[in-house]
């Protein structure tokens, strides 16, 4: 499963969380807990500087090390109303990938991303054995979800 796409999708999230004042920080421990997503600073902090320039969100406490608390604003909450819709097609996308990595998708990322590494290297032997693995694997989730 493909992590979905989360910094345009994060936007509409930060937002939603802010509803509670918050920092950084907390903003990224509360994305992990929700959806198995861990973020950088990197990515948050311009996420909440664009929000903020647009008004969106506001500082309300610069708290212990100069950590600033942020809230959304009633002009972010009228932005939330307004995409209720792809908010909530993005939680459901979050929380479905969340599960996926539970699964076991964890596993299966860094298998692949072993498998990329070293795929020039294979023996047709060793292909044709991942192939039939992928076959089977493929076949088996299909009957898992046709209820067989």
């Amino acid at each position: 499963m493909e992590k979905p796409y989360v910094k345009g999708a994060l936007k509409l999230v930060i937002l939603e969380l802010l509803k509670e004042p918050n920092h950084g920080y907390g903003i990224m421990s509360e994305i992990e807990r929700l959806y198995g997503i861990k973020l950088s600073a990197g990515t948050v902090y311009p996420i909440l500087a664009s929000l903020r320039r647009s008004g969106l969100i506001e500082v309300v406490e610069t708290g212990e090390r100069e950590r600033k608390s942020y809230r959304i604003t009633e002009k972010g909450l009228s932005y939330l109303d307004q995409h209720r819709g792809e908010l909530e097609e993005i939680k459901r996308k979050l929380r479905a990938y969340k599960t996926f990595l539970e699964l076991g998708g964890d596993e299966l990322k860094e298998a692949f991303k072993e498998l990329f590494k070293r795929i020039d290297n294979l023996s047709e032997e060793q292909k044709e054995e991942i192939q039939e693995t992928f076959k089977d694997c493929a076949r088996r989730i299909k009957l898992i979800l046709l209820g067989g």
